[in-house]
């Protein structure tokens, strides 16, 4: 196996990024930004690289530390860290935040409905087991995650009163179209979609309730790049566990970071 393409194909696509950032962003824009990134593992970069910056495992491959780079904001703050919960925003992400602040990008959601379980037990288990595991997490999400949410969108505005807020979603996971996904049945595969748009949704409508807040779809963006595909931007169930279901650094830098460039 060529071990250099993953950091070719990477490296490749930074570049591309970077020359459209450049192309849109002008070094007096650049100058006027203060960017700060919070949020779990998909904005950490869990997934992206073989090393990371530290216990969070926030990586350089990651959407915010490639727009930081590719843009030179005036400050960059980076916050975001695998595992984090809606609730590990608000206690321990938000002290860089102040009145000076003019971007934010955060994914959240995902760790307080056990995004991950549900894949493992998709995965792992039979249908029926993971029919239930999908229903449960959607009835978290519909039911307890819009307070949650609340609570950070609304601690996030008290602070960075003047931020334009960027929140990004999760992809859906599977290409249906795909007839042959080893290890995992067709039910199941359109099962863990639906809750990943019931997620999705979820998040996109109370982010819509804030002002300046805008909701940046991804899962459009992974499309041809699923489990499954030739081609995929996603890690399938693997060793180490936490990369599991995450973006590849093509994935960072092929979806997420042009869903953050169209919204800034």
């Amino acid at each position: 196996m060529n071990r250099t393409r993953p950091a070719a194909l990477a490296a490749a696509l930074l570049a591309l990024t970077t020359t459209a950032l450049n192309a849109t962003t002008g070094t007096a824009h650049a100058a006027d930004v203060n960017y700060v990134a919070l949020g779990d593992s998909y904005s950490a970069g869990g997934g992206s690289s073989t090393t990371y910056l530290n216990s969070c495992n926030q990586s350089t491959n990651a959407y915010p530390y490639l727009y930081a780079q590719a843009t030179s904001p005036a400050t960059f703050d980076f916050q975001a860290c695998g595992g984090a919960t809606s609730a590990d925003v608000v206690n321990n992400q938000l002290a860089p935040l102040t009145s000076s602040t003019t971007l934010v990008s955060m994914t959240i959601g995902g760790n307080d409905i056990g995004l991950r379980d549900v894949m493992a037990s998709c995965l792992l288990g039979s249908d029926t087991g993971c029919l239930k595991a999908v229903a449960t997490a959607e009835n978290t999400a519909r039911t307890r995650l819009p307070g949650k949410l609340d609570t950070v969108y609304s601690t996030i505005r008290s602070r960075a009163t003047n931020a334009l807020v960027v929140i990004l979603g999760y992809p859906r996971f599977y290409d249906l179209a795909t007839p042959l996904c080893p290890g995992i049945s067709p039910t199941k595969r359109a099962a863990l979609n639906d809750g990943a748009d019931v997620l999705n949704s979820v998040i996109r409508i109370t982010a819509a309730t804030y002002p300046n807040f805008a909701y940046a779809d991804v899962a459009n963006r992974f499309a041809g790049h699923q489990l499954c595909d030739s081609a995929s931007w996603l890690h399938a169930l693997n060793r180490p566990i936490g990369q599991s279901f995450h973006p590849t650094a093509a994935g960072q830098a092929g979806a997420y970071l042009p869903a953050l460039q169209s919204s800034d």
